[in-house]
């Protein structure tokens, strides 16, 4: 689509991707790019296969619902993380600004 300089919109098309998993066929439209699908589709199918050498399941519809608690597993141990880095950063940015406030203050006063 072409925009009023009449260059071109960075608005991506819906991307069509077509797969087979766990015995069952889909066919997922999204507004990302075919590389992010795939990589998508790559880490899902990875994990899957974690679930399946961990757990011993075979069951298609097991490995589904198991292989989403450990990747929402996963999800929730990283915002933990990334929560307690940025109260880390918060913490050091406040210490930060008070030592710097003693420091104007030392400089006003000599």
């Amino acid at each position: 689509m072409a925009n009023e300089s009449g260059g071109q919109d960075d608005v991506l098309s819906p991307s069509v991707l077509k797969f087979d998993i766990l015995g069952t066929s889909f066919a997922i439209t999204a507004d990302e790019d075919e590389e992010y699908l795939n990589n998508v589709l790559n880490q899902y199918s990875a994990a899957v296969k974690n679930t399946q050498n961990i757990s011993g399941i075979k069951d298609p519809l097991n490995v589904a619902i198991l292989t989403g608690f450990l990747l929402c597993d996963e999800v929730n141990k990283i915002k933990q993380q990334t929560e307690n880095k940025s109260k880390q950063a918060q913490e050091l940015t406040a210490r930060l600004v008070s030592a710097m406030g003693g420091v104007f203050e030392a400089c006003k006063d000599g």
